[in-house]
């Protein structure tokens, strides 16, 4: 029985998958190399000091820099994106998302968040989704990146929900492992080949319903 669905945020409610990226290539930049949108997808799903990382090893930077120093480059990055992020408006939710989320609390069905960013709440706002979600867990509230399943772990408490009673959707290799790792079944969204270990995978949730999930899954 599915009690409690669990949904990342970026690229799979909506697409800010693409800020993070441009606001990474232009730090690269600015460090002085090129970060490839092939290289950006290894920092989908985890930290802000956790895809820093990966963009200083993308540049041969990694041990270049102190602690205090990779603060002050993650905050670059950070801001940079909250410039992109301010100018969001419920346009950018991705087709079918609301859709769908209406359609699983229709069914009595939790909604929760659980993202990496500290900026969901920002973005939940922005975009008019935060009525639709049950609960909320985000970077502000976690200490361990993806694939850690702390994210996910919160996420079910909060809901009052048994691991085996949760789907998690996921846009990232790392979430479909947290997920695994909570014990939770998922659904990788978006087509990629890095999602071959979800339980099931969607190109996107237009025309999906809680119904067909339940067929496939449950």
């Amino acid at each position: 029985m599915i009690a409690c669905c669990l949904f990342d945020l970026d690229g799979v409610i909506v697409d800010t998958a693409r800020y993070h990226y441009l606001a990474w290539a232009s730090l690269a930049r600015e460090l002085g190399f090129e970060f490839t949108p092939a290289a950006g997808e290894a920092t989908k799903g985890v930290s802000r000091m956790a895809s820093l990382d990966i963009v200083l090893r993308a540049g041969g930077m990694d041990n270049r820099f102190s602690p205090a120093e990779k603060e002050r480059l993650a905050a670059e990055k950070n801001a940079r994106y909250l410039a992109y992020v301010a100018s969001m408006t419920p346009r950018e939710v991705l087709p079918g998302a609301v859709a769908f989320l209406r359609d699983v609390r229709a069914h009595g069905v939790l909604t929760v968040l659980g993202s990496a960013s500290k900026n969901a709440g920002t973005i939940l706002d922005r975009c008019e989704l935060r009525p639709l979600f049950d609960a909320v867990v985000d970077g502000t509230g976690v200490s361990h990146p993806k694939p850690d399943p702390e994210v996910f772990v919160k996420g079910a408490s909060a809901a009052g929900v048994r691991p085996e009673n949760c789907v998690v959707f996921e846009d990232a290799a790392a979430g479909i492992e947290a997920a695994a790792r909570a014990g939770m079944r998922s659904v990788g969204i978006g087509g990629s080949p890095l999602l071959a270990g979800a339980t099931m995978q969607l190109d996107g949730f237009e025309g999906f319903t809680f119904e067909m999930l339940c067929r496939e899954i449950d």
